[in-house]
C-alpha cells in the first residue's frame, strides 16, 4: 500500500509499504480521510522530538473498520465508520485519574509513536481503544468532516477553560482553520457577542472571513491591533482573546487588549528556540486577567466535536476547501504551508 513515511527532517517519502496486520487487541481501518495541519508541515521540515523512528505521518484520521482483533475493546464491527483521536492518554497517571487527559504525562500520539493516517490502511493501537479513543461517526457526518474533529476537539478544550458568556467581545488571532473553528464554537456553543479575526496575511484573512463571517477583521500588518480593539470596545478591551498562531507578539498584544476580568487562551505554541514573551504583570494583576494554556484534547473532546458537527451547531464542511489524493500529498502540505486553503484533507 502507499504511505507517507517520515525518515528525517526534510526527508519525507510517499512509498510502497506492506499492508499492516491487525493484532488481537487492535482494529484495522481503511483510511478515508486524513486532514493536514501546520504541525504536519513543521514535522516535515524540522522533525519532532517524539518521532524517533521511521513512521507513517498523519494524525487527523477517519476511516472504515475492515478488521477487528479477537480481544479488541469497544465492540467494533467491520463496516463501522470511525474517527480516531490523535493524542493518546495513558488513562492511569495522576492527571488522567483527575480527568485531565489532555495533559497526560505519558501521552503518546498517532502519527508519532504509532503509524498514522497518511496511508491506505492504519492500525488503531490498543492504547487508543483502552481510553475509548476510537469514535463512531454519526450517520450524517462525512469522513472528511470527521477527520476535522481532532483539531476541532483541541479548540473545544481551550474554550471550556475560558468561560465565554453571552455577549462577550471575542478576538481570535490567526485566520487558519483553527481560528475559524474558534469563531464558530464561540458563537454556536457559547453564544458570544462580537467576534473579530486578526491576521497578518491579507489573503488568508479575506478567505477565512468570507467563510466564517466574523463581525470584522483586523490586518495586524497594517494597523495597531490593540488600539483598534480598544476603539471598538470604547476603551474597555476584549473579554476573551484566543491566540491561535505561533507568534510571540500576539500573546503580548492579548494581555494589552484584555478587559478587566478578561480571559486569554495561549492556544498556539511558540517556537522552541524563542518561547518567551514580555508580560506587563501589573496588567494581569490590576485587571484580574486569567491566562490559560491549551494543550491538545481528550477523547471526550473528540466525541463532543463529532456531536457539534452532527447537530449543525458548529459546521466544518465548508472549511475543508481542498481535497487532495494521497498520491499528491506533498501538494497538500504546500497548500497548508502557503496558507492557500482553510483546511486541506488527504484521501487515500
Amino acid at each position: 500500500m502507499k504511505a507517507l513515511r517520515f525518515y528525517a527532517p526534510g526527508d519525507v517519502r510517499l512509498e510502497d509499504v506492506p499492508e499492516p496486520t491487525c493484532g488481537p487487541r487492535e482494529v484495522k481501518i481503511k483510511v478515508k480521510n486524513c486532514s493536514t495541519c501546520g504541525t504536519d508541515v513543521k514535522i516535515r521540515n524540522n522533525g519532532h522530538v517524539n518521532i524517533t523512528r521511521v513512521t507513517t505521518m498523519g494524525h487527523e484520521v477517519a476511516g472504515e473498520v475492515v478488521e477487528v482483533g479477537a480481544d479488541a475493546r469497544g465492540g467494533f464491527q467491520v463496516g463501522d465508520r470511525v474517527q480516531c483521536i490523535a493524542a493518546v492518554p495513558c488513562g492511569e497517571c495522576y492527571e488522567c485519574i483527575k480527568g485531565w487527559m489532555e495533559v497526560c504525562q505519558n501521552q503518546t500520539s498517532v502519527g508519532y509513536q504509532y503509524d498514522g493516517g497518511f496511508a491506505e490502511y492504519m492500525i488503531v493501537p490498543e492504547q487508543v481503544l483502552n481510553v475509548d479513543g476510537l469514535n463512531r461517526i454519526p450517520e450524517n457526518v462525512g469522513y472528511d468532516e470527521a477527520s476535522a474533529a481532532e483539531p476541532f476537539a483541541c479548540a473545544i478544550n481551550a474554550q471550556e477553560q475560558l468561560g465565554i458568556e453571552q455577549g462577550d467581545f471575542v478576538v481570535v488571532f490567526g485566520a487558519g482553520p483553527i481560528g475559524c473553528m474558534h469563531i464558530r464554537i464561540a458563537r454556536g456553543v457559547h453564544n458570544c457577542g462580537q467576534v473579530w479575526l486578526v491576521d497578518v496575511n491579507a489573503e488568508r484573512l479575506s478567505m477565512s472571513a468570507e467563510a466564517v463571517q466574523p463581525d470584522g477583521t483586523i490586518n495586524a500588518a497594517e494597523e495597531d491591533v490593540v488600539a483598534r480593539v480598544m476603539e471598538l470596545t470604547g476603551g474597555r478591551g476584549a473579554d476573551v482573546i484566543i491566540t491561535a498562531t505561533p507568534a510571540n507578539i500576539t500573546q503580548e498584544q492579548a494581555i494589552s487588549m484584555a478587559a478587566r476580568n478578561g480571559r486569554i487562551s495561549f492556544f498556539g505554541g511558540l517556537p522552541k528556540n524563542d518561547p518567551f514573551i514580555k508580560c506587563d504583570s501589573n496588567l494581569v494583576h490590576y485587571r484580574q486577567l486569567h491566562i490559560h494554556g491549551a494543550n491538545g484534547s481528550s477523547p471526550e473532546h473528540n466525541r463532543k466535536a463529532l456531536e457539534y458537527i452532527s447537530t449543525g451547531q458548529v459546521p466544518v464542511k465548508d472549511l475543508i476547501t481542498a481535497h487532495v489524493d494521497l498520491s499528491d500529498v506533498m501538494h497538500a502540505f504546500d497548500l497548508v504551508a502557503r496558507g492557500e486553503a482553510i483546511k486541506v484533507t488527504v484521501e487515500p
